[in-house]
Formats: C-alpha cells, structure tokens, sequence
C-alpha cells in the first residue's frame, strides 16, 4: 500500500460548475481506482480560473445595486475550496457506491503559511480569472488597480502575488484522516495563503494564490507520502516540446533537472513548476517517487507503463 499525494491541475476542471462537475466524474473513476488498488490518497487542486471568478462576482455584487459586503480574496479562496472539494468528494462518494468499496471522503479546509517577506508580493506572477482584451484589462486596471498581463496569446488575465508555501496549518489532520483509510482533499488551490501577525502570531489571509505544486510537493513530505503524483494534459514530461525533435522521458534524476532547466526545456507556466515540485519533494524524501503524466493515463502511470518518473539518483540500481 503506498500513501499517494496527487495534484490536479485548476485549468482542467472547466469554466463552469455544470462541466466542472461533469469532467470530474473520470476524476473520481481514476481515483477510485487507485483506492481499489490498497492505496491512501490525498487530494490537491489548483484553483486558479475558479478564485478569479468568484472575486469577480462578489467584486460586482458589491458595487452594484445589491449592495452586497465586498468579499476579501482570502474567503474567495475558501469559497473555491470549499465547492470544488464539494463537487470532488460527491463523484468520488458517488463512484465508490457504484465500485462497492467502503470508503469516506472530506474536504478539508486548509491554511497555507507563508512569509510577509516572500518577494512575491512585490512581483504578481499568477495569473486568475478570465480573460479579457487588452482594452478591458487595462480600463480595470485603472479604475481598481489590478495589475494585468498577456497570457499566451489568449487575452489579458490579472495576476496576483504567489508567495512559495512554508507551512500547512491543518497537516497534522490531514495525516490523521490519511492514515485512517479516508481519502482526503486538502490544500485546494495551493491552499488559503496566512501569514502569522507580528505581535501575537495570529493568523491573517492574504491576497495571494499560491501554486497547488509547491503546495502538494511540501505536503507530500509533510505526511510522508511514498509518491508525489502530478496530473496535467500531457502524458510524459518532454524536451523540446511541441517541436519536430520533441522527445518523450520516461526517466529524470533529481541531478539532471538543473540542467534541463538551464537549457529551457520546461516552459515557466506549465511543465516548470511541476518539475521542480518533484524536485522539492525528493529534496527531503529519499525513498520517494513523483511521477508526471495526464489523468486518463494515471494507472498506468503506476504500473511503469507510462508516465515521466523524477527520482533521484540514489536509487538508480
């Protein structure tokens, strides 16, 4: 039986509620399908489209005849969590019914530490929300002082602070729920990002939204977890992606993500920061495993049939 920590990436689980709830339905199969291998599993999610479009409508509530209170990005955060976690344990609940097995499933709120100091702050990287042209974006930017930017040639998305995760505030349940055969998700959206007040270090929410895949890496070691599985659209971590000399790796030693990274291999918004979540997790875990690859081909992942396995050179026989 291994303890398995998987990351789901926000951007695959549509633009609404009613396809969000349809794609996660495979989500559900694949994870139970784990379950009915004798595996414990912890779930995370990235967040990133849904906490932009909750703070865009709690933002035009407020300023419209509703009057509505005007709703801070941190509880935005915990909104996201809280439905996507809701819509994520009703299809694994539902597809744990249809396999027989005997198994819960909860959601658990989760807080992030993170550093008041982290440069972050200063540097807004993480893009959310939707997408706008280039003279809506910056008619907003100037009447809220949002800070837009282009995003891959598909329009203007505004980003916000992504400090890196020091802490997770609620690991000590999610490793008791865990490690009693539930299955749990936990850190939805890189998890609400806190920071401990100066005088008395109570907790605070901050403006932030923090990457799910340092997230679920820090809290893989955390619960000592065997794998870090990462799920994205593509089947293996490749050099020279989406070009004619495009290679496929079924392997990558923790001494060689350096280098790939200096040659630009892994493209800053995507394959990078899953890369190098792997990385982080096997920093700490040497008897560790993290495995890259797409949701419909998970299991075989597992199986060594597919997938890109990051591990470090230890363990090279």
């Amino acid at each position: 039986m291994s303890k398995i920590v998987i990351a789901l990436g926000g951007n695959a689980l549509g633009k609404s509620p009613q396809e969000q709830l349809t794609l996660l339905k495979s989500v559900a199969t694949t994870i139970v399908n784990l379950v009915k291998e004798g595996n414990q599993i912890v779930l995370t999610h990235g967040n990133g489209p849904q906490v932009g479009q909750i703070f865009l409508a709690m933002d035009y509530s407020s300023n419209g005849d509703a009057g509505t209170p005007k709703m801070p990005f941190p509880e935005c955060g915990s909104m996201s969590q809280g439905y996507i976690g809701y819509q994520l344990q009703q299809c694994i609940q539902d597809e744990l019914e249809h396999q027989g097995i005997v198994r819960d499933c909860a959601t658990l709120i989760t807080q992030v530490l993170v550093d008041p100091m982290d440069s972050a702050f200063n540097n807004p990287t993480k893009p959310i929300g939707m997408f706008y042209s280039k003279e809506e974006a910056m008619k907003i930017q100037q009447d809220k002082g949002y800070i837009f930017v282009e995003d891959a040639g598909r329009g203007y998305r505004r980003v916000v602070p992504s400090p890196k995760p020091k802490d997770i505030i609620e690991k000590n349940v999610i490793k008791l729920l865990v490690n009693n055969n539930n299955i749990v998700i936990a850190a939805g959206g890189g998890g609400i990002p806190v920071i401990k007040t100066d005088k008395i270090e109570l907790l605070e929410g901050v403006e932030a939204v923090i990457d799910k895949d340092k997230t679920a890496a820090l809290l893989a070691n955390l619960i000592d977890a065997d794998m870090l599985l990462i799920l994205t659209a593509v089947d293996k971590v490749c050099l020279n992606y989406n070009t004619d000399n495009q290679v496929g790796l079924d392997c990558i030693y923790d001494d060689e993500i350096s280098k790939y990274v200096e040659q630009g291999h892994f493209a800053s918004g995507s394959m990078l920061p899953k890369v190098l979540a792997c990385a982080s997790y096997l920093k700490d875990k040497d008897d560790g495993v993290a495995i890259i690859t797409s949701l419909s081909k998970a299991i075989n992942a597992l199986k060594g049939e597919t997938g890109t396995v990051i591990k470090k050179r230890s363990e090279k026989k």
